[in-house]
């Protein structure tokens, strides 16, 4: 229920906010709008309001919306109304109107962004854990407890800063140059060779395939959270109960005791527990639960961790208002400029289409991200607004792109484009359009098949 209304609530918060760029900038024109349309289909909802008498409707098919002015070559005009047809506007008007709508969907980013740099965005600090042998850290001499401060130049905060340098970075170059800063202060350069990356890697974890890991936290087995009605609780665990040995094997850390969980759905498990500087002894059977087509055991407990070790390894980046908003505007222009980049890729075959997700993928991470937290869901907003507005203003016909492709060629030419060359373009528009959804739809089906 939580993965439906948030992709709801993705889907229709950006095509409102897309339609409404179109339609405040065509009044601001004064052009006449007939009907606001929130989806496609048959209306469930509609009312007409102000001196215009705007149909303002909600529709059954929600993928989707579209402002309808008036206009000549739709429907005829009455002729004190001329004036107010979209068609009559001068081409910087039109252009203003078509283009308002990817254009707001950018600048909401930017205010999602300015949000969240204000509030503050925790994240993990980037330090380095194993480096895998023969990976591309190992042979850079990264090492282990290093923390990586800058890359190509750039200060970064969190693995997710990391991460995305990186991958700006590979599209562009084969190496990069990495700063990090070991525990005794001392600074290190290394350059990473990203040669190993292809184009399949884009979609998947570019750290892990560089060997670059985070460090693991080092932690003892002590339980911080039982889930009532779990098996933990009937077993007789309790918050703060320390796990000693499991199975009689002494010095277990909470990962090692997770393990064996995982490994042993449906098995009895022997475990002795210290609480409150007393030993007890204590049997429990891990629950089978399946999880991306594998049956692991679950009891229902998790890890609590201390404030030193959350200080050591999680880090809350926050901005006052005036730099939140330079970080914002920078984030939302470099992850546009990113998307085309890594469209170009496509197109060149450089980077593999997997990376092109639809509706259904849309919907997963819509209900991942609202699982997670208010931040994780306005961070995907974010993201996703950013790809509305870029793919809209791409110059393919029946895009917002495609039309302002076609104003700026009747401004140089001093004449509008014909007819039959907009009836063209709007077919071959379809046909590409048609090409990407079945795309996405082939990675959707994909990614639920293969898990």
């Amino acid at each position: 229920m939580l993965t439906l209304v948030a992709f709801l609530v993705t889907i229709g918060l950006l095509i409102i906010v897309h339609e409404y760029g179109h339609y405040l900038v065509a009044r601001l024109c004064g052009v006449k709008v007939l009907c606001f349309s929130i989806g496609f289909g048959r209306p469930i909802y509609s009312r007409c309001v102000g001196r215009d008498n705007t149909e303002f409707v909600v529709a059954a098919f929600p993928l989707g919306g579209f402002v309808r002015m008036l206009d000549e070559r739709e429907a005829p005009v009455p002729e004190h109304e001329l004036v107010r047809a979209f068609n009559r506007q001068g081409v910087f008007k039109r252009m203003a109107i078509v283009a308002a709508g990817p254009l707001f969907n950018l600048l909401f980013a930017v205010l999602l962004y300015w949000i969240l740099f204000m509030s503050g965005m925790t994240g993990l600090r980037p330090v380095i854990g194993d480096t895998p042998a023969g990976s591309a850290a190992a042979r850079a001499s990264m090492k282990s407890g290093e923390l990586i401060s800058k890359v190509n130049g750039a200060a970064v905060a969190t693995w997710q800063d990391v991460r995305w340098a990186l991958l700006k970075e590979a599209l562009r170059s084969r190496s990069v140059d990495i700063e990090t800063v070991s525990g005794g202060n001392e600074t290190h350069q290394h350059k990473l060779e990203m040669s190993d990356l292809n184009g399949d890697d884009m979609e998947s974890d570019v750290l892990t395939k560089l060997g670059l890991t985070p460090l693991r936290l080092v932690a003892p087995a002590r339980v911080g959270e039982i889930l009532q009605g779990s098996v933990a609780e009937g077993a007789g665990l309790k918050e703060g109960d320390v796990i000693v040995s499991v199975h009689r094997i002494a010095g277990v850390l909470w990962d090692d005791f997770v393990t064996v969980l995982r490994q042993n759905p449906g098995k009895r498990i022997a475990l002795q527990i210290r609480r409150d500087f007393v030993l007890k002894e204590l049997l429990l059977t891990p629950e089978a639960v399946t999880e991306n087509g594998k049956t692991v055991g679950r009891i229902g407990a998790a890890y609590r961790l201390a404030h030193a070790e959350i200080d050591k390894l999680v880090t809350n980046v926050k901005y006052p208002p005036v730099e939140a908003l330079l970080h914002a505007t920078a984030k939302t222009w470099d992850t546009s400029i990113f998307s085309l980049r890594m469209l170009g890729s496509m197109v060149t075959g450089a980077v593999s289409w997997k990376g092109v997700s639809g509706p259904v993928t849309i919907a997963t991470y819509a209900g991942q991200s609202a699982h997670v937290g208010w931040k994780a869901f306005v961070t995907f907003l974010a993201v996703v607004s950013i790809s509305l507005g870029v793919l809209n203003l791409l110059p393919v016909p029946v895009l917002d792109g495609g039309h302002l492709m076609y104003y700026m060629v009747e401004f140089l030419k001093g004449n509008p484009v014909s007819e039959r060359t907009m009836e063209i373009g709007q077919k071959i528009g379809f046909a590409l359009l048609g090409l990407l959804m079945a795309c996405a739809l082939y990675n959707d089906l994909n990614r639920i098949i293969t898990g």
